[in-house]
């Protein structure tokens, strides 16, 4: 055990999160996404949901202010089909965990779900949850910490 690190993440999880670098892609999955033929590198939290993963892994991820600069988001929901502007509970719960953890400041974006697959294909890692909410995958860009520990905003 580990002092201030959330017990959802694992060790397997956490060596992951340090060894991506600046401007790569994670994805949050839920149940139903066929993470293991979209990526090769798949970590499963089993019986995690949605929300409590994207707690734990914002403890410990910075999320990237230069994809904000272009005018993008770090943080992305998988829309839903043919309703693009409509958020399932679960795109709530993720927007507040972002809000809560990483700052009000940080804005979600959103993906069609074809172009999330291709986004999932691409991905550092995807980590999947046993949430079985439909449309509740994601993809989180990390930034860049700087030497003093703070995110570069």
């Amino acid at each position: 055990m580990l002092i201030n690190i959330n017990p959802i993440l694992s060790p397997e999880l956490l060596f992951h999160l340090r060894s991506m670098g600046h401007g790569e892609k994670l994805i949050l999955a839920d149940a139903n996404f066929p993470s293991n033929s979209t990526n090769n590198k798949v970590i499963r939290l089993d019986g995690v949901n949605i929300k409590d993963a994207a707690i734990a892994i914002l403890s410990v991820f910075p999320l990237d202010s230069f994809v904000v600069s272009k005018g993008g988001s770090p943080a992305l929901r998988m829309e839903v089909d043919n309703k693009p502007d409509e958020l399932t509970e679960t795109h709530k719960e993720f927007i507040e965990a972002v809000k809560s953890v990483s700052g009000e400041h940080w804005k979600v974006g959103s993906i069609s779900r074809q172009d999330f697959y291709e986004e999932a294909k691409k991905a550092y890692c995807i980590v999947t949850t046993t949430d079985a909410r439909p449309f509740g995958c994601f993809v989180i860009t990390k930034g860049v910490i700087l030497p003093d520990g703070k995110v570069w905003t």
